[in-house]
């Protein structure tokens, strides 16, 4: 009998072929075996669920904690506090609906997504609302540096938001709940919307939209995530399997469609201070490498883009700028406006610190000299001593309360005003003038404002403006609803009584409290 000889290496060609791929689908199953027995067969879901639901109810703690965040929040950013606004992230709510839209997305459940993004949508409009108003009622309405911050998000933020959501989803899942205070820092979801509220207040689009999508970044970061975590930890659904791959697709799109407009913008960041380097160096050679660049502020905004600078040199170059734009327009590839402001000083390092310690000296002389001029001015046009002019030197504004002069009107403190406000264009000037009869609103035919009709509405903006007493007007309706607009554009609201008759004119009176 022969004995069959055994096989050889070479004998099945296509298991020797695929050997290696057998060997990654065996450990890939085994990973997965791992995952879910290991890893997702730990997580005690239904407990998970019930909690973030509970969380997700629109509660009046709930509401109370969003409007307390938000006024924090909308403070801090005012007084440029950082510490301040990490303390209104702390203790805003909005990351359980967050949490509670991504886990309903996560496992089908419609009911719960619709409480959850009810809460969150209430959360959100109170937030603005609350912040708009607390900023009508501020005497700070400027951009600080804290507002500025979140109006240009970017890729990167794109990319804290989602591993911070990594860190939260897992935190929630796990029981870890201490890490969400780190999470909610890190996302820092109440101050966007505060910065919201504050565009919004001061019809400024540039905050409002810039706000609004960094908050947008955030929110669809967090949801999305926590969605992608639950399914991956296994979290049961009722999607259909052609659901589920329609909800991945989704989320893919979403984020693609968040990274393409962010990461522009990141490009532009890196660009703009790549070329604020460049130009700063094309100054310093501009000078043989002997200056020094006590200022420099480029403007990428206009076009072509213009370049202003203080230089601290040892000697005056009359054709500085000439040199300095062409070098930059080689450089940037494209027309580059410059202004240089040339200061004389000494060729040592010592010299030339001195130098710039005794310009801003004299800036600083300069300005306390001007100020003390306005005063002055507005002190011998109101009639007041110069010490009842309130001056304010870092915002650059100046108010005076006028004494009443005889025969003056409305309009003649109103020119004064202008007068003076034209000489002075850095600066706020305000005269508050006497109380004074307001004038007749007069109307043409079809009931359309009149040129002197016009006129008379913008002294009556101004008057109640500076004086700050409510006005009566009285004319027929028509009349009175041709008005209502303008007036509440400028934020001036009047008390309206309805004549009968047409006298083509609206008359305006003030309310005078009784005391």
């Amino acid at each position: 009998m022969q004995t069959p000889s055994p096989p050889s290496a070479t004998s099945d060609p296509q298991k020797s072929t695929n050997h290696p791929q057998v060997g990654i689908d065996h450990v890939w199953t085994a990973l997965a075996r791992w995952w879910t027995i290991e890893v997702a067969g730990t997580v005690d879901q239904q407990a998970v669920i019930e909690k973030r639901r509970a969380e997700c109810e629109l509660t009046g703690r709930y509401v109370l904690m969003v409007c307390m965040s938000a006024g924090i929040a909308i403070l801090g950013m005012l007084l440029s506090s950082p510490a301040v606004v990490i303390g209104a992230m702390l203790i805003a709510p909005l990351m359980d609906p967050i949490m509670g839209v991504g886990f309903a997305l996560a496992i089908g459940d419609s009911r719960w997504l619709k409480r959850a993004g009810r809460s969150l949508a209430l959360g959100v409009g109170l937030a603005i609302l609350f912040c708009a108003v607390i900023v009508l009622f501020s005497p700070i309405k400027t951009v600080t540096p804290e507002i500025a911050a979140r109006t240009q998000p970017n890729l990167f933020d794109l990319l804290v938001a989602i591993f911070s959501a990594i860190a939260g989803g897992y935190a929630v899942i796990r029981g870890r709940e201490g890490t969400i205070v780190g999470v909610a820092i890190a996302t820092a979801l109440m101050p966007p919307l505060a910065a919201v509220g504050f565009g919004l207040a001061t019809l400024n689009s540039t905050v409002f939209y810039g706000a609004l999508l960094l908050f947008v970044t955030n929110l669809t970061a967090i949801a999305l995530t926590a969605t992608a975590m639950a399914r991956g930890y296994g979290f049961s659904t009722s999607l259909s399997e052609k659901q589920s791959q329609v909800q991945a697709f989704l989320i893919f799109a979403a984020f693609v469609a968040l990274a393409v407009p962010l990461g522009l913008s990141l490009y532009r960041i890196g660009w703009e201070a790549n070329t604020t380097r460049q130009i700063n160096a094309i100054v310093v050679d501009t000078f043989g490498g002997r200056a020094r660049i006590s200022d420099i502020v480029p403007d990428y905004n206009t076009d072509p883009i213009h370049v202003s600078a203080t230089v601290l040199t040892p000697q005056i170059l009359p054709d500085a700028e000439r040199r300095a734009s062409k070098a930059m327009e080689q450089k940037l590839g494209q027309p580059v406006d410059v202004t240089l402001t040339q200061l004389r000083v000494g060729t040592s390092a010592l010299a030339a610190e001195e130098a710039e310690l005794a310009n801003v000296r004299a800036q600083e002389a300069e300005s306390a000299q001007r100020a003390r001029s306005i005063a002055e001015r507005l002190a011998m046009l109101a009639g007041v001593p110069t010490e009842d002019v309130t001056i304010d030197r870092q915002q650059r504004r100046a108010l005076v309360n006028a004494k009443p002069l005889e025969g003056a009107t409305l309009a003649a403190y109103r020119e004064l005003e202008q007068r003076i406000d034209a000489t002075e264009p850095e600066w706020d000037i305000r005269i508050v003038p006497p109380i004074r009869a307001l004038p007749a609103i007069a109307f043409g035919e079809d009931d359309a404002l009149a040129a002197e009709g016009r006129s008379a509405l913008q002294l009556l903006i101004w008057a109640q403006r500076r004086i700050g007493i409510p006005v009566r007007l009285q004319g027929t309706q028509e009349q009175l609803d041709a008005l209502r607009k303008p007036l509440a554009d400028a934020g001036v609201s009047a008390e309206e009584a309805v004549v009968p008759t047409d006298s083509g004119s609206v008359e305006a009176s003030w309310i005078i409290p009784e005391s």
